[in-house]
């Protein structure tokens, strides 16, 4: 799958997602793009974005994109608090679809 990490989230986590294509925001050159840009722009090259920006959903209808959302929940966007959401994370990514948002925290 591939997969688009927002710039919000730490770029070292891109290490975790074994068997999937990863890019990051910065990697694009689409830093500081307004989120329905940067959405509309990676569901043209990507399959899923992932983000720790829990307040996406209320600035954004999430669904109107071709792009399946994966919002982290965690105490902080710290490396080390993301990365137990890891294992949830890898075993969602293949049923996630397209316009769908989904949720995942520990």
């Amino acid at each position: 799958m591939k997969i688009l990490l927002d710039e919000c989230v730490d770029q070292r986590l891109a290490e975790a997602f074994t068997g999937h294509e990863v890019h990051t925001v910065k990697q694009m050159g689409w830093n500081s793009m307004r989120n329905g840009e940067l959405l509309t722009l990676a569901a043209s090259h990507f399959e899923a974005f992932v983000t720790t920006d829990r307040n996406l959903s209320f600035q954004q209808h999430l669904r109107r994109f071709n792009i399946a959302v994966v919002v982290l929940t965690a105490k902080t966007n710290r490396l080390s608090d993301l990365r137990p959401i890891i294992p949830p994370l890898l075993r969602v990514l293949p049923f996630v679809k397209k316009g769908e948002v989904r949720e995942i925290g520990v």
